[in-house]
């Protein structure tokens, strides 16, 4: 097998393979010897077809095959001979396919490109500090109870706050348009559910109340139709309710899993299941700051071939994320995912790097832990456990989550690290911007 690369542009490699005549018809043969076998031919009885009519009757679809076949095989062999890393399948062009005659094709493809990573000493990362108080237990015991609002009818006018429940029929220009009426509707009033001036229009109706409410549909509606038009609603209010926080009892407790303990026992839960977010948000901040650092001090030229799959996969989660809604994910523009993707393959080529050069491999015991971690929040954890451990593809997304932290933790050991005290609120405020996934320092290594 003769072969030669040559270098067009960046990662792009034009790779011609030449297949001895030998090597092909050795193939074509030994498959027309197996159809021989097997072929009913009329006139013969079966194994009994004559070679030259197999051949004559499917040497060139034999022929054809067999090209597929070392196409394929030979591709492998030329680029592991050549000590190329192919980023994405090749195209193919073959240049002579002549039966009896030396075989060849180029194949053009992209390869991984050799990463070299910058110092860690330049990243800085500010650490949040933070603890969960009595204070902060107390304010999500009461977010809690706002949750789980009740509402119980009331004899007097709606304020904001209130549910009310009403009829109404929607009118532009008189005629009533489709989509603008309703019965039995429940709305709580100043939740903004409805276009301007509707709520605002029912603070201080009663129970039994019949009025006409005149609002305009903002300029960016998203029925076009009715966009900028003005319109009127004949709404009758059948029902006023205002909000009943519930108490702090056993009944509230049961609901969250709580049954023993009374209220000691749920503030108990309540702190641990915060104290729980608070590490995850402190590790997602760092962890992020040190992607975005990773991202900015080292430069990598990304095959196209990875960012059409990636944004194939981003498109294919936005069609999941809106629940299908009728929308293939062939349909969303690439241009959508592009910069997204882009940044997700250059990262997950620099943390396959970062592990590569480090040396690091899941630690069991951390992945262990984090396998308790979540199985923890389960009434059965011991089952949750056994169930990761069973199934290698679940297990498999743990490891790469502990792999990408101990990524993390390798460069923070050379980074610019400050500590920065900070109250629970903020410390489990959503980090900007959006965090690497797990699982993309495994996907990256696949191509190692």
């Amino acid at each position: 097998m003769q072969v030669s690369v040559e270098t067009t542009s960046g990662l792009e490699r034009r790779m011609t393979v030449g297949i001895p005549a030998d090597r092909i018809e050795n193939e074509v043969n030994k498959r027309l010897q197996q159809t021989a076998k097997r072929a009913r031919v009329d006139g013969f009885r079966p194994g009994k077809v004559p070679m030259s009519v197999i051949r004559k009757r499917f040497g060139a679809s034999a022929h054809q095959e067999v090209i597929g076949e070392v196409i394929q095989s030979s591709f492998y062999e030329a680029v592991m001979q050549e000590k190329l890393n192919p980023a994405g399948a090749p195209s193919v062009e073959p240049k002579s396919m002549e039966a009896g005659k030396d075989f060849e094709y180029i194949a053009t493809f992209e390869v991984y490109p050799e990463v070299t990573l910058a110092g860690f000493e330049t990243i800085s990362v500010e650490r949040p500090e933070s603890e969960v108080t009595d204070a902060d237990v107390d304010t999500m015991l009461e977010t809690l109870r706002k949750q789980n609002t009740r509402f119980e009818a009331v004899e007097r006018a709606a304020e904001n706050g209130d549910q009310v429940t009403i009829d109404f029929v929607g009118k532009i220009d008189g005629e009533v348009f489709q989509g603008g009426t309703a019965n039995g509707t429940n709305l709580v009033l100043g939740s903004g559910r409805m276009i301007p001036g509707f709520e605002e229009g029912l603070v201080g109706a009663k129970a039994g109340d019949s009025l006409t409410l005149n609002v305009t549909f903002p300029e960016d509606y998203q029925n076009l139709d009715l966009a900028g038009k003005a319109a009127e609603f004949e709404t009758t209010v059948q029902a006023v309710a205002a909000p009943a926080l519930p108490e702090l009892n056993d009944e509230f407790f049961a609901q969250f899993g709580v049954n023993e303990g009374g209220l000691e026992g749920f503030r108990a839960e309540v702190r641990k299941n915060m104290e729980r977010e608070l590490r995850q948000a402190i590790k997602t901040k760092v962890k992020g700051q040190v992607m975005d650092g990773l991202l900015n001090t080292n430069t990598v030229e990304v095959p196209k071939a990875l960012i059409s799959t990636e944004i194939d996969r981003l498109r294919e989660q936005a069609v999941q994320q809106f629940g299908g809604a009728n929308i293939q994910a062939s349909q969303l523009p690439a241009e959508l995912f592009e910069e997204q993707a882009k940044r997700r393959v250059s990262l997950g080529l620099i943390v396959a790097e970062v592990v590569k050069q480090n040396d690091i491999k899941p630690d069991n015991d951390r992945v262990r832990a984090m396998v308790e971690e979540l199985a923890s929040a389960y009434q059965e954890p011991e089952q949750v456990i056994n169930w990761y451990y069973q199934n290698e593809q679940q297990l498999g997304e743990i490891q790469s989550v502990v792999l990408e932290e101990q990524v993390v933790d390798t460069v923070l050991q050379k980074a610019q690290v400050t500590d920065k005290k900070v109250a629970y609120e903020e410390a489990v405020k959503p980090a900007q911007p959006a965090q690497v996934e797990a699982g993309e320092a495994e996907e990256a290594q696949a191509g190692e």
